[in-house]
């Protein structure tokens, strides 16, 4: 089987990759710094330059494929991220269509298509739409919070201030859920050739946890006191700019934590049995958090 992963050196395109590889099929891996897969090269896995707005590329990379998976990668840079997100998706749809994909693996996001000012989560539901336009038989993984997000953003704060911080209320309990579990998820629908039509489903990890309750799990774990300290989305924004983000983009993410800051919002979306993953916070914590810190 024949499968193309895009955006294949982020976390969930590369743990999808591995399950790929590992499952015996044949993993065509897009990646604008292919020197950062070499090791899945390694175990059989094609690598090609290619950037997720490239429309020619990737409809030369998808020739006689069985399935796609597609992550709209990040782009700080972009002059406005709502526009990133559908040129990109314009693309992959493009290279569906012309080659006849049978199957597409979206990663979206919870309470994508809700309302149109909810930052990328808006912009998620535009790319689902886009996909549901071709003829393929599509499927939208809807994620929370990625606890490897938590990893990249607070490990500096824990290291050298013990502290945790995020926009949201204290008390505002958020679906965490690791990337590893989404790239599982994702692997087993694209190696799957039974399904059909064109679905979502929400992946809401094991449990909601508030920030305090994240701070006093660490606290547990490390043996010395974490606190939460929480900050405003205009200083995350001014940090957003000193990293090079355009005004637009700026602006679309505030939307975001805005959103994701809502107790009523789409964090507040009901669990199902289907939505629960199986990696807790405390296993993430154990196995990537805490070997950072010691």
């Amino acid at each position: 089987m024949k499968i193309v992963i895009a955006a294949a050196s982020g976390n969930i395109g590369r743990r999808t990759a591995e399950k790929v590889i590992q499952a015996g099929g044949e993993a065509i891996l897009l990646a604008r710094h292919p020197e950062k897969l070499a090791d899945l090269v390694a175990q059989g896995a094609t690598v090609k330059p290619i950037s997720s707005d490239d429309t020619e590329g990737l409809i030369e990379a998808t020739q006689n494929v069985d399935a796609l998976f597609w992550l709209t990668p990040p782009n700080l840079f972009a002059p406005s991220l709502r526009n990133w997100y559908k040129q990109t998706a314009m693309a992959g749809a493009n290279a569906v269509r012309e080659n006849g994909i049978q199957r597409v693996v979206n990663i979206s996001s919870i309470g994508a298509g809700a309302e149109p000012n909810l930052g990328t989560v808006s912009f998620g539901g535009d790319v689902e739409s886009i996909f549901n336009q071709t003829a393929a038989n599509v499927l939208h993984l809807r994620p929370g919070y990625f606890m490897e997000n938590f990893l990249l953003d607070q490990i500096e704060f824990i290291r050298q201030h013990r502290t945790v911080s995020f926009a949201y209320a204290s008390d505002h309990d958020i679906p965490w859920i690791s990337t590893d579990d989404i790239g599982d998820e994702a692997a087993k629908y694209l190696l799957d050739e039974t399904w059909a039509g064109q679905w979502t489903r929400n992946l809401m990890g094991p449990q909601n946890l508030t920030p305090v309750e994240i701070t006093a799990l660490l606290s547990r774990m490390l043996d010395y006191p974490i606190n939460y300290v929480q900050i405003t989305i205009e200083s995350i924004q001014h940090q957003l700019a000193l990293a090079g983000a355009t005004p637009k983009v700026q602006q679309e993410l505030g939307d975001l934590l805005r959103a994701l800051s809502n107790p009523d919002g789409i964090y507040a979306t009901a669990r199902t049995p289907e939505s629960i993953t199986p990696t807790t916070f405390e296993q993430f914590a154990a196995y990537k958090l805490l070997p950072k810190l010691t």
